[in-house]
């Protein structure tokens, strides 16, 4: 057998292993960077209230998933570009109004982004504050869109906020 060769060979192989890993982890990053510009773009465009901008970002089948206490009416499950313009954003606006927002992390894994901070709020029927609370969101981005997006708050803090401070309200109980 020619050691010669056979070792020539492995560098050759070595070497295109090598290239080829180093393009994949380009291609992860140009990935993971428009994901995050998308994802970002999106965020900084609902958070200032930017329907215009939002609109351009979403995809028709966007969904928009807020958790939490579903007797509130901006809670739960909005699916299709127009629902969340027409139906989920001024439900949103006109019961619960932001008074401080920051970001405190933002990572990215390929098509989902994912942003973490605290915010204060007031809601607008109570005109009862949320007191400072957690959040985080996850963003799906599919072709240069917002295809999804989780938001995830103190939903007990909120329910709070929007019954006026009333707990016993807020509190479930199995039969």
């Amino acid at each position: 057998m020619n050691y010669r060769l056979m070792a020539l060979v492995l560098a050759l192989l070595t070497v295109g292993c090598s290239a080829e890993s180093a393009s994949n982890k380009d291609v992860e990053t140009t990935i993971d960077d428009s994901t995050m510009a998308v994802a970002k773009a999106f965020l900084e465009a609902a958070g200032s209230g930017d329907g215009a901008t939002l609109a351009t970002l979403m995809r028709n089948d966007f969904v928009w998933h807020n958790e939490g206490d579903p007797s509130i009416p901006w809670i739960g499950n909005w699916e299709g570009k127009d629902t969340v313009l027409e139906t989920f954003m001024p439900a949103f606006a006109a019961g619960l109004a932001v008074t401080q927002w920051s970001t405190d992390y933002e990572f990215v894994s390929g098509d989902q982004a994912v942003f973490m901070g605290t915010m204060t709020a007031t809601a607008q029927n109570s005109g009862e504050s949320t007191g400072v609370m957690s959040w985080a969101v996850r963003v799906h981005v599919v072709e240069g869109k917002v295809e999804g997006w989780n938001w995830f708050e103190d939903s007990y803090a909120v329910s709070r906020a929007y019954r006026g401070g009333d707990v016993a309200a807020t509190e479930q109980t199995e039969d």
